[in-house]
């Protein structure tokens, strides 16, 4: 693989492991619902943090962990379906849209109760910022194209959680959905040999749906929102 053959050849990466230990541990008990400050605000203090390549793997490691909970808690609800009600229902990590239409009110969306303790509009939207403004750097401390996939699969998940009222369409909600897809365009440029776009992308591009966004502190409509046009604009390079 071309990214391991540049993470082994390259003398100019200097990783400390333990360093991403404490920065880790710092954005994971420093931020998130328990603090004052206003998710905005935390995202913009964790990016500062995590601005070197010690703070681009903790960044990889956040949304690799984020998509990897949301997915073993579906398949955790998708089990407890089929108990209560021998209803099976089919959890494809690739494309979790069909799940949702079959069975969206029967489900919580995941990312709010992510097992590892961060919040989609705090830990994991900074993340995903990181990700994307060092995109260029990926090849050098990780495999960009699995982490591509991870990115497009939180993705997937928030996308579901907006159009099927699993979450409220706030500010905060609608710039995690913004940042997750300002990312995947900014990998798929940084990598050599982009991969075909995911079904639940495609979808959704197809689509030209706009949702209203509210203030989080309230039921004003502060904006709107239409997840199809910005992927279109952003991921068909």
């Amino acid at each position: 693989m071309r990214w391991l053959r540049q993470l082994l050849g390259s003398r100019r990466v200097q990783l400390d492991p333990g360093r991403q230990q404490a920065l880790l541990r710092d954005v994971r008990h420093g931020y998130g619902t328990h603090s004052q400050v206003r998710f905005p605000e935390q995202v913009e203090a964790i990016t500062r943090i995590l601005n070197d390549d010690d703070g681009l793997v903790v960044a990889a490691r956040i949304v690799s962990e984020a998509a990897d909970e949301a997915h073993a808690d579906l398949q955790a609800q998708a089990q407890d379906v089929h108990r209560r009600t021998g209803r099976r229902l089919l959890v494809h990590r690739r494309n979790y849209r069909p799940l949702w239409k079959e069975a969206g009110p029967a489900l919580r969306w995941p990312l709010f109760a992510l097992p590892c303790g961060f919040h989609p509009y705090a830990q994991v939207a900074a993340a995903v910022v990181v990700v994307g403004n060092r995109a260029r750097r990926l090849g050098q401390v990780t495999d960009p194209n699995l982490l591509l996939t991870r990115v497009f699969e939180v993705l997937d998940v928030t996308t579901v959680g907006l159009e099927y009222g699993q979450i409220r369409v706030d500010t905060d909600a609608a710039a995690l959905a913004e940042r997750l897809i300002s990312t995947a365009g900014q990998v798929l440029v940084a990598i050599d040999d982009p991969p075909r776009l995911p079904p639940p992308v495609r979808e959704v591009m197809r689509r030209n749906n706009t949702l209203d966004v509210h203030d989080p502190t309230g039921p004003r409509v502060v904006g709107k929102i239409n997840l199809g046009a910005r992927m279109r604009e952003t991921l068909l390079v």
